[in-house]
């Protein structure tokens, strides 16, 4: 079964992501994201929405991705021997093991479409790390797993951050004299 349809597509795109930032299966069912880990990964961080971000600039070109990546997992299969159930898109009927193999393949030095799958994983791990598709306050409120697994500071009640400690544990620089109350330069 190849993404004709959305939730194929939609299925394929989060196999990729979830082999970027693996996370927990959603259900026991869930086929696209493999559960190799405990904690939610980059599905559950919004990979998908900041991937559908007409701002990260691949949005159109999702389609396409998602067609090539299960022609590659297919080729990739029928090469190693796996065999493929064809209730799911190719991609996404691999093992975490020969999905992480793939996309290295993919992203390898050299690989013709190197660009394409090397921004998929950027954008899987700024879903995770950043969450680049959304307010940081607003993510941290919503318990977005990637910016409390790293430890990110809240803001202060007002809104802004502010960080008495300095994280190097010295200050950097003096403040400059015509920096506003806001952080911003005159």
């Amino acid at each position: 079964m190849e993404p004709g349809s959305d939730s194929d597509r939609t299925a394929t795109l989060e196999a990729f992501a979830d082999t970027i930032v693996p996370g927990v299966k959603r259900s026991p069912d869930d086929r696209a994201i493999a559960g190799v880990c405990d904690d939610p990964g980059a599905v559950e961080a919004g990979a998908l929405e900041l991937l559908n971000t007409p701002a990260t600039g691949v949005t159109e070109g999702l389609p396409h991705l998602a067609t090539a990546l299960n022609t590659h997992a297919r080729t990739y299969a029928d090469r190693e021997g796996v065999e493929l159930d064809d209730d799911v898109p190719s991609f996404v009927a691999l093992t975490y093991e020969h999905r992480a193999a793939l996309v290295a393949e993919l992203t390898a030095p050299g690989h013709p479409e190197k660009d394409g799958w090397v921004l998929l994983a950027l954008f899987s791990n700024m879903a995770y790390d950043s969450a680049a598709h959304r307010n940081t306050a607003e993510a941290l409120a919503d318990g977005h797993p990637g910016l409390l697994a790293m430890g990110f500071a809240k803001p202060d009640a007002d809104g802004l951050w502010r960080f008495p400690e300095y994280s190097y544990g010295e200050k950097l620089a003096k403040r400059h004299p015509r920096t506003t109350d806001s952080g911003s330069p005159e």
